[in-house]
């Protein structure tokens, strides 16, 4: 069975949106994109909240994501390649292929997931993730750290978290992120 890799851009102060909700200040580079897309080959399945789901289906629906750049490009084929899998309660149907609804996150869910899998899971958003997190479903915490602090927002750890981590890798880049990836560390 694959890993679940929890991946998540974060300001400085460690917030994943500011108080309105705005993310502008992640949006990565094409070095940054090229870097990303190649972390997913061992990727074969997403696991999104209701929100994240409607952040990145535009990379199914809308051609114009793909034609920023040959990286955004290749990215969107990559994202098209993978299933995904959605958790919430609100939405009555999904709008882009290989993905399926699941009315709630649970382990269950989460193990079903993960056996059908054919490599690495990544969870994607703050809410879900945390979630997975508290019930120690996460194997690896990817961080995209943007140079900015943003005061306010949604937190991209949740309240009450008490985790150690071992240090995987590091990467800088030129625009000034870093990419930190930590192993869960399992008593």
């Amino acid at each position: 069975m694959g890993k679940v890799i929890y991946s998540v851009f974060s300001s400085l102060d460690g917030y994943n949106t500011d108080a309105e909700g705005d993310f502008s200040w992640a949006f990565p580079d094409d070095t940054v994109v090229a870097v990303l897309t190649a972390d997913l080959a061992s990727v074969s399945t997403y696991l999104y909240g209701r929100r994240m789901y409607e952040t990145m289906a535009v990379w199914e629906t809308d051609p114009t994501a793909a034609e920023g750049s040959p990286e955004s490009a290749i990215f969107a084929e990559v994202w098209k390649g993978a299933d995904k899998v959605v958790f919430s309660s609100t939405l009555e149907d999904v709008w882009t292929e290989r993905t399926r609804l699941e009315p709630s996150f649970t382990l269950n869910t989460l193990e079903r997931a993960k056996a059908e899998a054919s490599g690495d899971l990544t969870i994607e958003g703050p809410t879900l993730a945390g979630t997975a997190l508290l019930l120690g479903a996460v194997d690896v915490v990817e961080l995209l750290i943007c140079p900015v602090t943003v005061g306010a927002g949604t937190k991209v750890f949740p309240d009450g978290l008490k985790l150690g981590f071992r240090l995987v890798r590091e990467r800088r880049f030129d625009n000034g992120m870093v990419q930190v990836s930590y192993e869960v560390d399992r008593p």
